[in-house]
């Protein structure tokens, strides 16, 4: 400050000189100086004065001294305190009092949005991740108890459809703030761009027309011996009664009283069960739907990455293959959609166009099959005090993004608390291998933990976190790209798999069984079927173990050294190993702990996975052999980090859910749950922390450690002594088992206040600025420019305008610039690119056969514009008159 005021003066002195002799003094205007000179700071100032000699006059300064980087670690905040928060109004006044710091959820109704927009102190982040769909209890049709369950047929299913009108939704329910959805592509990804003109043909064909639904529908009951008696559906005498489960929280409920309403319309009685996230869950998600408790359930769901490839979407969302809950394993499919949903999912073609042949057929047969019936796209924002920031994933926002622990912020501060409100917490149980899936909870987890990639949060893209580089090697001819430079991509005629490699699991020897081992024993089998087949009968004796695709995944040097777990265990290659054997041995039926609900989920991995091989433990250096391949190289690393479907999970922690599964005592997924009768773990309050703390006890009275044949080779003695210490003084200290090695611990959580508290890490090894880059997403801003009136065969140039921040976008980050004309009939009359002229610049000729070819009338201009560096398209238009 005192610098710039020595600066001021000396500014002033020398402009008063230099005044006073060439003006008159009353020419000097202070308010000019003050700006010029608040603007222009300097430490030497030179001046020409009417005489013959120069004078330089030197300006005293004090110099101002830099401010030095950060050099916290971990989060940004001391403590994150989270607390629940169920409605959306209330939570937006709270922020504007400063109550909360941040409403972590995608807000999607507009007047919530407008308030948000209002407030002078706050801001908030968009985002288009987030979905809402109709889940359909699928078994019956009827039920145990005698009653009537239409949706357990599959042609019901598909004519509510046509019974749901999405645009009236969007525009009343969400005033706008959507699109209309048919299919589970996501509106705005890659996929849905691709295959436009067969989801436009799914459109046009579930148009919503409740007549023809009602007369489809209609003919299905008949069939099952309902009756349509005075306006009302009955069976055997009784009126058939549909409970539709309806979220209260958000506009889900009105969704529930339209769907009510649209079935009470066609003759069905309603039952409309209104309830929370946390008292709608266990019937849902944890209950038999052969217990017959609900028929829909109005269901929300959030990407949380950028989705690069959406075909497994069939596979997560219809069949046994998606989560290992009972209303997955009780999902019958046609076999050729569960055949083509299955190789969708792990990737098994050979080219784009085998795999657009694949999803052709999956988006119809969905549709025939419509498990779940989509209703549309939000476009949600996360509200926000303006003075914190975070980096906010375009898909899956500050809730659904992988970094948000990383990067959130209160501008100008380090420590210090952060207040995160939330709809709903500690939903369902957490455990890392079949925990709890709610959006709410996972947010929190993924706080508690780090993965050895990030996904891109614009772009979806992998980046490395605890690996430093990979080489990924396909066979030659694959669709397979490079977009960065730490994944190598090359190509190979022929991937021979190492005969040393682990191919599969035995779990009684609790040994893994080598790639030359299983080889040998498929020739033998194939030796013997060949010595008994009939004459002319061939049976093929298989060759070399070949792989599409290896991947080689190399860790940073000092992992071991720096990296620990939440309880100060550091991370060893004991945590790499109990993955890869949980990979296996829950879907294998001689198991201590198997689980049918993992079995499918295992037949198919073996189906294409080839082996796995740790070249290396200092450093980490892990080989992955696999026949399931992505476009992106990047995507193709396997990294086998303690990352499980539902959390972090270090080997011994994990180990005593081990010991408590195999005694029947608790249980890691609510399917096996149910059908033992027997809780499911939960690793931070509940009784089966109770168990698995007695499994503590017994573990350290008995010694030894897990899957000990196998374990013994990578772990000695003094780790699991020194795990077991730390263990049990966490538990001592915090009353739960849950460890990660992300830039929060776990302090407590509170289910039955509604609380969850936070510290930051003292172990992680990373500075807290080391993903800020990812704070602001550089979204370009689209302006297109030019004449409102055309003449018919005139050429015509337009301007297209490309900035972010105000600054031009650089041409090196722009992918492509499109633009089609839209004629006066509604039709497309021309598809083409506009030509970079500079950095934000971009032109688009309508050259004299372009215009030519349209007739007089109101045309639009529409223009798409993909950046490098987000992967969510930009638009804008114009229209234009054509005159002759």
């Amino acid at each position: 400050m005192q610098k710039k005021l020595l600066a001021v003066i000396a500014v002033i002195m020398a402009l008063a000189m230099v005044l006073t002799a060439c003006e008159p003094a009353a020419v000097l205007e202070p308010e000019k100086i003050i700006e010029t000179v608040v603007e222009t700071v300097v430490e030497t100032v030179e001046v020409e004065v009417p005489v013959e000699v120069p004078v330089e006059v030197e300006v005293p300064v004090e110099v101002v001294p830099e401010v030095a980087e950060s050099t916290r670690k971990g989060g940004w905040f001391d403590t994150i305190i989270v607390i629940e928060e169920p409605n959306t109004d209330a939570a937006i006044t709270r922020l504007e009092v400063e109550e909360i710091d941040i409403f972590v959820y995608t807000v999607s109704n507009p007047e919530a949005a407008a308030k948000v927009e209002a407030a002078p102190n706050l801001d908030s982040y968009g985002s288009s991740g987030s979905y809402n769909e109709l889940s359909f209890n699928t078994t019956g049709p009827v039920w145990e108890n005698g009653k009537l369950n239409p949706f357990g047929v599959a042609k019901i299913r598909e004519a509510m459809n046509m019974l749901i009108d999405r645009d009236y939704m969007v525009q009343e329910i969400v005033g706008g703030l959507g699109t209309p959805r048919w299919t589970t592509f996501n509106s705005a990804s890659n996929d849905a761009a691709a295959f436009a003109a067969e989801i436009r043909a799914i459109e046009l064909k579930y148009a919503y027309n409740k007549d023809l639904a009602a007369e489809l529908i209609g003919e299905e009951m008949e069939a099952l011996g309902a009756k349509l008696e005075g306006g009302k559906w009955t069976y055997e005498g009784e009126p058939v009664e549909i409970s539709v489960l309806i979220r209260i929280e958000d506009e889900r409920m009105q969704i529930g009283d339209y769907v009510s309403n649209q079935l009470e319309d066609i003759g069905f009685t309603v039952i409309r069960d209104y309830k929370s996230a946390a008292d709608a869950s266990p019937i849902w998600y944890s209950g038999d739907p052969n217990d017959g408790l609900f028929h829909i359930y109005t269901g929300g769901w959030i990407t949380t990455v950028i989705p690069r490839d959406l075909g497994d979407n069939f596979a997560f969302f219809y069949t046994d293959l998606g989560l290992p809950a009972p209303l997955w394993m009780n999902y019958e499919n046609d076999p050729e959609f569960y055949d083509v949903a299955e190789k969708l999912a792990y990737q098994d073609f050979t080219s784009l166009e085998e795999r657009a042949e694949l999803i052709e057929k999956a988006l119809n047969l969905a549709m025939e099959d419509s498990a779940r019936l989509w209703l549309y796209d939000q476009k949600s924002i996360t509200p926000k005090q303006k003075n914190i920031s975070a980096a906010a994933d375009l898909y899956g926002n500050v809730g659904g993004g992988y970094l948000w622990a990383l990067t959130i912020q209160r501008a100008g501060e380090e420590g210090g608390s952060l207040t995160i409100a939330m709809p709903s917490i500690l939903t369902e149980p957490w455990n890392p291998i079949a925990g709890s899936n709610w959006i709410y909870d996972m947010t929190l987890i993924r706080g508690t933990s780090e993965s050895a990639t990030y996904p891109d949060p614009f772009t979806g893209l992998a980046l490395p976190n605890r690996i430093t580089h990979a080489e990924v090697v396909v066979e030659e001819g694959l669709p397979v790209f490079q977009n960065l430079d730490w994944a190598e991509l090359t190509y190979a005629p022929e991937i021979l798999v190492p005969e040393d490699a682990w191919a599969d699991w035995d779990p009684v020897e609790m040994r893994f069984i080598t790639v030359g081992e299983k080889h040998a024993a498929a020739v033998e089998a194939a030796e013997a079927a060949a010595a008994e087949a009939e004459e002319g009968e061939e049976v093929e004796i298989p060759g070399p173990v070949t792989a599409l695709r290896k991947s080689v995944a190399y860790y940073q040097e000092d992992l071991f050294d720096v990296v620990k777990w939440h309880d100060g265990s550091p991370f060893s290659v004991g945590d790499i190993l109990m993955g890869i054997i949980l990979t296996f041995d829950r879907g294998k039926a001689d198991s201590a702990i198997y689980d049918a609900a993992a079995a499918p989920t295992l037949r198919s991995f073996l189906g294409s996975f080839k082996g796995v091989k740790i070249v290396s433990t200092d450093p980490l250096v892990i080989e992955t052999y696999s026949d399931v391949y992505y476009q992106d190289a990047e995507l193709n690393v396997n990294t086998w980090w303690p990352y499980y479907d539902q959390g972090p999970g270090a080997w011994h922690n994990l180990y005593l859910g081990i010991l408590a599964e195999a005694d029947h005592e608790a249980v890691f997924s609510q399917a096996k749950s149910a059908e033992l009768d027997v809780d499911r773990l939960s690793y931070i309050a509940g009784p089966t922390v109770e168990i698995m703390k007695a499994k503590l006890d017994q573990w350290t009275e008995e010694g030894g450690m897990p899957y000990e044949p196998i374990f013994s080779q990578f772990v000695d003695e003094a780790e699991v002594a020194e795990r077991l210490a730390n263990l049990t003084e966490w538990f001592r200290r915090y009353g739960h088992f849950w460890l990660g090695t992300g830039p929060y611990y776990l302090q407590r959580a509170f289910p039955v206040e509604g609380t969850v508290i936070l510290n930051n890490n003292p172990f992680f090894p990373d500075l807290a600025s080391r993903w800020n880059r990812f704070a602001n997403a550089p979204i370009p801003v689209v302006e297109v420019d030019g004449s409102a009136r055309v003449t018919i065969g005139d050429e015509e140039v337009y301007e297209v305008t490309v900035t972010f921040e105000g600054a031009p976008y650089a041409l090196e980050d722009i992918e492509t610039v499109n633009f089609l004309v839209v004629d006066a009939n509604n039709q497309i009359a021309h598809v083409g690119k506009a030509v970079g002229k500079e950095d934000g610049l971009f032109e688009i000729v309508l050259t004299p056969e372009i215009t030519g070819a349209l007739s007089a009338g109101s045309n639009s201009l529409e223009v798409v514009v993909v950046s490098k560096l987000v992967a969510v398209p930009v638009s804008d238009g114009l229209t234009f008159v054509t005159v002759d």
